[in-house]
């Protein structure tokens, strides 16, 4: 493998890493290269447009050259395609079904969707939507959406079973536990004998685009089970979004 082309990818990352123009020392002294290297390697950017030399000052920072390259990859980069064989593994590993869903107004919109093998299973359908509050992708999802989104959601509740959420405060209520443990859980608030866990997905920029979850009948799908279940998909959510350019600043 060509050391030099690593070594440049490395300082291509310091400088994207860096909030301000960086001189050759402190390069070479953060990267554990010499001067002479680091100024080869800045010069070899500055050549093929990556970097430019700040007003000659001696101190380097990224063009917009990066970034340009990075959207021609981003536009090729479907939810769908990213998703999919993390769904196959939940759906393996669970046999119940898998969802991705995206939140369109206070409704999400299943985008995809892995049947589970048991006859009795959840029922729904790509392009079918539900009332956000109460299912658990939908619930993942407008936990951090915006204030105007939220309002919307706490004036449109209805009581689809005995367990869903119909007061403000309760929204509010359970909002505030999806943001503070990172997953939505659904008991039944959307059909009675349904539950499912979630977790949200975010994009380069940070945005949440999409949940994946998992749902199926209240006597597998119990309340512990969800929650255990939880952690495997937060991972498997972290990893699309870092597929997708997230990067947690955790």
């Amino acid at each position: 493998m060509d050391k030099t082309f690593l070594k440049g990818l490395v300082l291509l990352e310091a400088l994207a890493r860096s909030e301000q123009a960086c001189g050759v020392t402190e390069l070479a002294q953060e990267l554990q290269l010499t001067k002479s290297n680091v100024h080869r390697l800045l010069q070899g950017l500055v050549h093929q447009g990556f970097a430019r030399n700040v007003a000659d000052t001696g101190r380097y920072e990224l063009t917009m050259k990066l970034w340009e390259l990075g959207s021609h990859v981003f536009g090729r980069l479907d939810v769908r395609h990213v998703a999919d064989p993390f769904m196959k593994a939940l759906a393996a590993e669970t046999s119940e079904t898998v969802h991705l869903s995206s939140l369109e107004g206070i409704e999400v919109l299943y985008l995809a969707k892995i049947d589970s093998p048991q006859p009795v299973r959840a029922y729904t359908n790509v392009g079918g939507r539900a009332p956000a509050q109460c299912v658990a992708t939908g619930k993942a999802q407008l936990a951090w959406s915006d204030t105007e989104t939220i309002e919307l959601a706490r004036n449109a509740m209805t009581a689809y079973t005995s367990k869903s959420i119909t007061r403000p405060e309760q929204l509010d209520s359970e909002l505030e536990r999806v943001r503070l443990q990172g997953f939505a859980i659904n008991i039944g608030e959307w059909r009675e004998q349904v539950c499912g866990v979630a977790a949200p997905i975010r994009d380069g920029s940070g945005k949440i685009i999409a949940a994946l979850g998992v749902s199926g009948p209240a006597d597998r799908l119990k309340p512990r089970m969800m929650h255990n279940l939880a952690p495997t998909i937060v991972t498997a959510c972290d990893k699309i979004s870092s597929l997708l350019g997230y990067r947690s600043r955790r």
